[in-house]
């Protein structure tokens, strides 16, 4: 049967027969179609000479009908910040009423008692739904590093006249039903440039090319259990590939250029999936989530109202931090949020501290607005700049150039960094786990080796900026700032010269080009040396800092791995130049 002659034994199971033209009218079909499709389901047993259900027709409705559904909540839902740093997205309360229990209630309306929610960000918020509602709650512990193809996988042998709904979506009519006909894939007439699919005339929904723009894709998707097991195979098939951790669950609707299920187009004005705080205000402008501290402190310090608040975009995630951009009343600003574990490996108050001293003095960005408790940073937005390309070498000069600059100042805080001390202390935040490198013992021993030929060298102690690497080199016009001093601290100033070094992933030849480019009327070897062990110091404490976030579910790849590297070889490249000076490392 085609999707016209499924719909007609759905509308006819709960209306009485009428005329054909009516249900024209009710179905958005033809005359043309509706006749075809009635004398069809008659010839194929569906339909009596009185176009009323056989018996065949009703056990293909029983067999059909809607069993459970599958709510996808365990996805932190970045595109909502700052509201998603107090409450998971499926928890937001539109109209007094909270997304996710909309999305149950209309469930049990269509007798759908059976629901299974996948949740990890944030997953204890979800907790008083079992008590609620009776659902069960199925943990995704790849939540962080996944996307929504693992958490539907987490539930995959449930599949089978199921509802599948993401957490973030808003039905002004209820989308579920008691008798449902096909597998399909909800869409809108609304088109969208962020969307894979359209409709097409054949009603299907086929695969955009090129810069053609889709139908918006709203992720609601109804799967009958005679195509479940060929979904069940297709998520395993691309679990297997590379690139899985990225994907979406609706690539395993995909046949080549198609899904192969069918469409549900909707009105736009019907359905609104809430991704941002934008859609929030639009839909819902008391919302209570609209009342968000950091909107609070937003409002406060600039004196604007929440209207005036705009454009809020997520910038690229940082290694250690999440931030996002936004304008009010003409200008732009960045709020910073801390990461994961950021609380166990920064101190907020030193960074606080830091800034005082550097206020005023032309350093760093503007800075707005600090908390030295929760760490929340805002910054004027620095129009038209750049970061420094640790790749050209008149950036990287202006760098150094700037780095001596900032050294000579001698600026002092209270507070030290003391990289030994940082690196024991990251590897104590593994809690008793082995290093994931077979040698670390080994490369942690000969790093110590070289802590003897450090202490013994002169030093500048004095304000260093600890992480000056090339992309916190911002380069506006004629300006330079250096910004983000969240380890900064007293130490010797030269460890900022191989911690651009590190950060930039430079080769040996490029590190010495760097150290040139630092001391303008050359660098003695002990210098130079002192520089070695300090390439492998910060190595092996950014390898354990690595090693911890990892822990915590965040992987830094090629970055992680060579942090290790500068460990071991540059160990052996300082040892050398120890030893041609006729000195000694231990």
């Amino acid at each position: 049967m085609n999707i016209q002659e499924l719909d007609l034994i759905k509308i006819l199971s709960d209306i009485q027969y009428s005329t054909q033209r009516e249900l024209a009218e009710s179905t958005g079909y033809s005359l043309g179609k509706i006749n075809s499709s009635l004398r069809r389901l008659e010839e194929l047993g569906y339909l009596n000479r009185d176009k009323q259900l056989t018996q065949k027709a009703k056990d293909e409705i029983r067999d059909k009908k809607p069993q459970n559904a599958i709510i996808l909540a365990a996805g932190f839902g970045m595109r909502m910040i700052p509201v998603n740093l107090e409450v998971p997205k499926g928890l937001l309360e539109v109209h007094k009423e909270r997304l996710i229990e909309r999305v149950i209630r209309q469930l049990h309306e269509a007798g759908i008692r059976e629901i299974y929610i996948v949740v990890g960000f944030m997953k204890e918020q979800y907790e008083y739904l079992i008590d609620k509602y009776g659902v069960r709650l199925v943990f995704n512990e790849d939540y962080k590093t996944k996307n929504n193809l693992f958490s539907l996988n987490k539930v995959a042998d449930k599949i089978g006249n199921t509802y599948i709904i993401p957490c973030d979506i808003w039905c002004m009519e209820n989308p579920f039903s008691e008798k449902e006909m096909y597998s399909w894939y909800m869409v809108t007439d609304a088109e969208s440039a962020e969307s894979t699919v359209r409709v097409n005339r054949k009603k299907e929904l086929v695969c955009i090319r090129g810069d053609e723009t889709g139908n918006q894709m709203i992720g609601i998707s109804y799967i009958l259990k005679s195509d479940a097991e060929y979904l069940r195979e297709k998520m395993k098939d691309l679990i297997r590939q590379r690139r899985s951790k990225e994907m979406f669950w609706e690539e395993a609707l995909l046949d080549e250029t198609k899904m192969f299920i069918r469409p549900r187009e909707v009105s736009k004005d019907k359905v609104r999936e809430i991704n941002t705080l934008e859609e929030l205000k639009d839909l819902d402008h008391d919302s209570l989530h609209l009342e968000a501290g950091i909107l609070k402190i937003i409002q406060e310090e600039l004196d604007c109202g929440l209207d005036d608040i705009q454009e809020i975009t997520l910038l690229k995630k940082g290694m250690t931090n999440r931030s996002f951009l936004f304008s009010c009343k003409g200008k732009r600003y960045i709020m910073r949020i801390p990461g994961e574990g950021t609380d166990q490996m920064i101190n907020r108050k030193n960074e606080y501290k830091t800034y005082q001293e550097l206020k005023g003095k032309g350093i760093c960005d503007p800075v707005i607005y600090m908390d030295p408790a929760a760490g929340y940073k805002m910054t004027a937005y620095l129009e038209n700049a750049r970061v420094c390309d640790p790749q050209n070498e008149k950036d990287v000069k202006r760098a150094m150039d700037y780095l001596r600059g900032f050294h000579e100042r001698k600026l002092q805080v209270e507070h030290t960094f003391d990289l030994f001390r940082q690196m024991e202390w990251y590897e104590s935040l593994w809690n008793g786990a082995k290093s994931v490198y077979v040698d670390h013992e080994e490369t942690k021993k000969n790093v110590y080796l070289l802590k003897e030929y450090v202490d013994r060298q002169p030093k500048t102690w004095a304000l260093t900026h600890i992480d000056a690497v090339p992309d916190n080199f911002l380069y506006a016009g004629e300006d330079t700032y250096l910004i983000d001093w969240e380890y900064a601290g007293m130490q010797d100033v030269h460890v900022d010269i191989a911690m651009f070094a590190v950060y930039a992933l430079y080769d040996k030849e490029w590190v010495d080009k760097l150290i040139g480019f630092y001391f303008e009327n050359g660098c003695c070897k002990a210098v130079k040396a002192k520089i070695y062990c300090y390439i492998a110091i910060c190595g092996l404490l950014w390898s354990n800092w690595c090693e911890y976030k990892r822990m915590l579910g965040v992987e830094f790849g090629e970055y992680s791995l060579r942090q290790y590297r500068y460990a071991k070889e540059y160990f052996r490249y300082a040892r050398q130049e120890i030893k041609e000076m006729g000195g000694r490392e231990q």
